[in-house]
């Protein structure tokens, strides 16, 4: 049980926390030890508008227990503006930031625009690149149906990079590939992107899913980002819950 312990991240996009929800966390601390002491994992997605010191990444990582784990998501200089290419030092910089975080660094989250058409050149080059700065775990969330394609699903296979399993879907009616590596479900909200809260019919169906993906020895990530509203961590808490009656309990 307790490899599963490990291999099962559960968290938010951020780790605010509202008055609805101050209950079921402790009293004192900030905001994040807070959230740390009741969640295993948050995703950082303010490193995609700005970068942080490393002082920053420092104080979080020592903010948080040893086994909880954050997920840092690649500024958008290198993914909306430099659009893959000629990033290398905008690269650098960020690695040497988010490296503060040492061991807790459990995932890096590269998101595309939706206007990325898959370019094998470019993307060749941009994850070697990568790869050859880095082999912390890596989720792409593409949104263009052209990285739905084999040739892009090989590429991110050869670079042990995962595809990010959204909701709702980038690309309706697309899938993306099983590729070996971790697991990283992004919930968004749906049917309002964003604000809708997931209701406990796809929380049961998500549970089982993910009792059935902590089978494997790859970990699990189940982010969610219907944040908007202020429906994440009530669903995150409601999830945790359910995957503890199913026999994964959270190391907090």
């Amino acid at each position: 049980m307790r490899d599963e312990i490990r291999r099962v991240f559960i968290g938010c996009a951020g780790w605010s926390l509202s008055s609805a929800v101050a209950a079921a966390f402790p009293a004192e601390g900030t905001h994040l030890q807070r959230y740390a002491a009741v969640l295993p994992a948050v995703e950082i997605n303010s490193s995609f508008y700005r970068p942080h010191r490393p002082a920053t990444y420092a104080r979080w990582r020592d903010s948080v227990p040893q086994d909880f784990r954050f997920s840092v998501k690649l500024p958008r200089a290198i993914s909306h503006e430099r659009r893959l290419r000629d990033s290398e030092p905008l690269l650098d910089d960020f690695l040497a930031q988010v490296g503060n975080l040492g061991e807790k660094l459990g995932c890096l989250l590269l998101q595309l625009p939706p206007s990325l058409r898959f370019e094998a050149e470019p993307a060749a080059a941009f994850l070697a690149a990568l790869r050859a700065r880095t082999n912390t775990a890596v989720a792409c969330e593409p949104r263009h149906a052209s990285w739905f394609a084999e040739e892009a699903a090989d590429l991110l296979r050869r670079h042990a990079i995962a595809f990010v399993h959204a909701d709702p879907p980038p690309v309706r009616d697309m899938l993306p590939p099983s590729l070996p590596g971790i697991a990283y479900l992004r919930l968004h909200g749906a049917p309002d992107i964003y604000r809708s809260a997931y209701g406990p019919a796809f929380l049961d169906a998500l549970a089982r899913r993910i009792l059935a993906l902590a089978a494997a020895p790859d970990p699990v990530w189940c982010v969610f980002d219907n944040t908007a509203d202020g429906h994440a961590l009530p669903n995150a808490l409601n999830l945790l819950r359910l995957l503890q009656q199913g026999g994964i309990r959270s190391s907090k």
